[in-house]
């Protein structure tokens, strides 16, 4: 659970299993109405919790949308890195399959996910709080071993900019297209190997 989003941290499973719900109320009504239009008071009736179960874990729906986006995070390093162990060391771009492959399942499948996927609602105070910049940090961490490099600075900002390049391309490639426009998503996975490969060979 990201606790770093919450006012309080549930201590009993009841209590988790409270927020779970919290957040699953949350991102459906993302999808249905939209951030602007989303309210504590919406969750908590689609949640079927008492308004005030809300407002222990969250202080506004900024904070609901950023500990769904911290769960979001959480969820996508856990499937890649499960991913990933079943991939030789080294093969980057077996990696950098993986890690699209399941962006893209995430994308098509998870409530809210195309508002809020990893990061806050925008705009961010904070860049180092920004969604790509949170997935770049993670992705630092799972990496090495495929990339056959540390995870120092450089290849940090290499993720960052592969990053940056497909959240745009797909952007792209779902506003063309419900599914993501095939041809698109190609495209970026193309993108990503060439990019790669003139730091990781």
């Amino acid at each position: 659970m990201p606790h770093a989003n919450l006012r309080r941290a549930p201590v009993q499973q009841r209590s988790a299993e409270r927020l779970s719900r919290i957040l699953d109320a949350c991102a459906e009504l993302l999808d249905e109405t939209g951030y602007e239009e989303l309210s504590t008071r919406a969750v908590a009736q689609r949640a079927g919790v008492p308004i005030g179960s809300v407002y222990r874990f969250f202080s506004n729906k900024r904070a609901l949308a950023e500990a769904l986006a911290a769960r979001n995070l959480d969820r996508f390093a856990e499937i890649v890195g499960a991913r990933l162990v079943t991939i030789e060391a080294e093969d980057w771009r077996g990696a950098i399959d993986a890690v699209l492959d399941e962006y893209l399942v995430l994308k098509k499948t998870v409530p809210g996910f195309n508002l809020v996927d990893f990061g806050g609602p925008q705009p961010v105070v904070d860049p180092a709080a920004d969604a790509n910049h949170l997935l770049a940090d993670r992705l630092a961490e799972l990496l090495p071993a495929q990339f056959g490099r540390a995870p120092d600075a450089e290849l940090r900002l290499t993720i960052l900019v592969a990053v940056e390049a497909a959240d745009a391309l797909l952007r792209l490639a779902f506003r063309t297209d419900p599914d993501g426009d095939p041809g698109i998503v190609s495209e970026t996975r193309e993108l990503l190997h060439a990019y790669l490969a003139r730091t990781l060979g």
